[in-house]
């Protein structure tokens, strides 16, 4: 260990945590450091992170306690943490598990450690309305239908709520895994999978079989949420961004499990089969003809007894969704996603009616595993020319983003690229429409968007798989669940200003393992000197997070190879 001088960390007292970058146990420091705080800006030689409540509950309910957290913040320290940082750490914490909700003789508990905190409670007009009797000093009835309101009026006023009032099973489903794929070849869980299903389900316990799984992209989180329905045996309504995850989750169901096809329903946009495992988009649950019009498609999560609901890519979860989720507690929820990073800053509304992280795999973690690929990150800047310089000074702050984006030079630099990396499956990832359509002419590639029918989409992707079609130019609808495993380059020209979620997602397409070298590459190229250079680095918080480093190329590209 090294003496305090030397450690990497600065503690200030508002909860900010600065760590250097250039110090040799920068990585051992971060990977631990980001179990309970938050990344928030990430200049070259001084990372800031920030502690802050829902962090700390999270990291406790993968297993953390704070005795861990403020021996690890003292062991790297270079001058110890601040009385008043250990003071306030130790009063957030201890409010984790001060609150429980617990069935008695039928009836739902509100229990608190301290009569104090329970009458201090019960005196808020918030949570009154949402209480029965009060039972003794320590206790008093919720109403069942308000299970999923008290958590989330709990939980922002500052108390984290254990839910330990169990979970009703739902239409038994007998499924299991096949013995063998159509291929041939076996088929087993990977350790950090069948990890992250036990962390889930906690073999069982009243308090378990709620909450969010953490993995990278391409780790197989669909396999993950099959699991979890083999586990339970139990009809299941799996969640979706879009119509091309739909057919993923079930050609995976149909691939690797005994189920038949006759058990499993598509309900989206063309197709509303409601079956014993029915796979929904969020789009077609939250499609109503105005807004004064009722979301008359909601309906699909009384539809059947479900025992488990599944949520993919928990982090684009829909506002109205969320409040249809405070109302059915007693079903078991799983979350899934990459990044529990909202750009709405809706994380407690996930902690509270989901259910907290129970499972957080670093990235780097399982590419040194080899389960997905290594990656090189790249960003390249890029002049604006003359014509386009004088539009950016004379525009508004947005529009100067929009003309930034899309920077005619981006095309040679993308097809210099292309040539650099011929042969190897490629994506041309943008946020413009106007912007990829004068890609897709200039590359000499087809262009997939959102106004682009599901079908020639799907075709589309399978000549991409099997290697017929080289480059795809592809909009935001390829951000999530594309299954396009042999995608080794991607190449980014636009984005949606400073997303992280949207980076961490764009990266993902290209992170299935790969044959040989098992490596990939991510180019984001950026109008140098302009606002969209300022977005990229918040885009790239999330990968830094995770072990991530992005080279930065400088250059005049016109009549030069793209060295990189």
């Amino acid at each position: 260990m090294n003496s305090a001088s030397q450690s990497p960390l600065f503690i200030l007292n508002d909860f900010t945590v600065l760590l250097e970058t250039d110090h040799p146990d920068f990585e051992t420091v971060r990977n631990r450091l980001n179990r309970f705080a938050d990344l928030v800006k990430s200049p070259p030689h001084i990372h800031t992170y920030k502690i802050t409540p829902l962090s700390l509950w999270n990291a406790m309910a993968c297993g953390w306690r704070p005795g861990e957290m403020i021996d690890f913040l003292t062991n790297y320290s270079k001058f110890g943490i601040p009385s008043s940082v250990r003071n306030e750490l130790l009063k957030i914490t201890d409010k984790y598990g001060l609150l429980q909700l617990e069935q008695r003789d039928g009836a739902l508990l509100l229990l608190s450690k301290s009569p104090a905190l329970l009458n201090e409670l019960m005196s808020y007009p918030s949570l009154s309305a949402l209480f029965g009797e009060r039972i003794d000093p320590q206790a008093v009835e919720v109403r069942p239908s308000s299970r999923g309101k008290v958590k989330q009026e709990l939980i922002h006023l500052g108390y984290p709520l254990e839910d330990r009032a169990g979970f009703h099973q739902g239409e038994s489903l007998a499924l299991d895994w096949r013995d063998k794929l159509s291929d041939g070849r076996t088929f087993e869980l990977r350790d950090y999978q069948a990890e992250a299903v036990e962390a889930f389900y906690r073999e069982g316990s009243t308090h378990g079989g709620s909450g969010v799984l953490i993995l990278p992209c391409g780790a197989g989180k669909t396999i993950i949420g099959i699991a979890a329905v083999c586990k339970l045996q139990c009809a299941t309504l799996i969640l979706t961004p879009n119509v091309s995850s739909v057919k993923q989750w079930k050609r995976e169901i149909m691939e690797k499990t005994t189920l038949d096809e006759s058990m499993i329903g598509e309900y989206d946009g063309t197709t509303k089969l409601v079956k014993p495992v029915t796979i929904a988009t969020y789009q077609i649950l939250t499609h109503r003809r105005s807004k004064e019009d009722e979301f008359r498609h909601m309906k699909l999560f009384k539809e059947r007894d479900w025992g488990l609901i599944i949520y993919d890519e928990v982090h684009l979860l829909p506002a109205p969704i969320f409040r249809v989720t405070a109302d059915i507690q007693a079903t078991r929820r799983l979350g899934l996603t990459a990044t529990l990073v909202r750009e709405d800053g809706c994380e407690k509304e996930v902690y509270s009616l989901i259910g907290p992280k129970r499972y957080d795999v670093p990235w780097k973690q399982l590419e040194k595993q080899g389960w997905i690929a290594q990656v090189e990150c790249k960003e390249l800047l890029v002049d604006l020319p003359r014509e386009s310089i004088k539009l950016y000074k004379e525009t508004g702050a947005r529009s100067q983003m929009r003309v930034a984006a899309e920077n005619p030079r981006k095309m040679e630099v993308a097809a210099k690229l292309l040539v650099k990396h011929k042969g190897e499956p490629t994506l041309v990832i943008g946020q413009y429409l106007e912007q990829l359509r004068k890609f897709a002419d200039y590359l000499q590639a087809p262009l997939i968007c959102g106004t682009m029918p599901h079908e020639e989409r799907e075709k589309l992707y399978q000549q991409f798989r099997e290697g017929l079609l080289p480059v795809l130019v592809v909009s935001k609808v390829a951000n999530f669940a594309v299954d396009l495993p042999d995608a080794s380059v991607a190449i980014q020209v636009s984005g949606s200003f400073g997303s992280r979620q949207e980076e961490a997602q764009r990266l993902g397409r290209i992170l299935r393992p790969k044959p040989g070298r098992n490596k990939s590459y991510f180019y984001s190229i950026v109008s140098k000197g302009t606002k969209e250079q300022e977005f990229a680095l918040n885009r790239q918080l999330f990968l830094i997070e995770q072990g991530y480093q992005y080279s930065l190329i400088e250059g005049e590209w016109e009549g030069q190879e793209v060295e990189v």
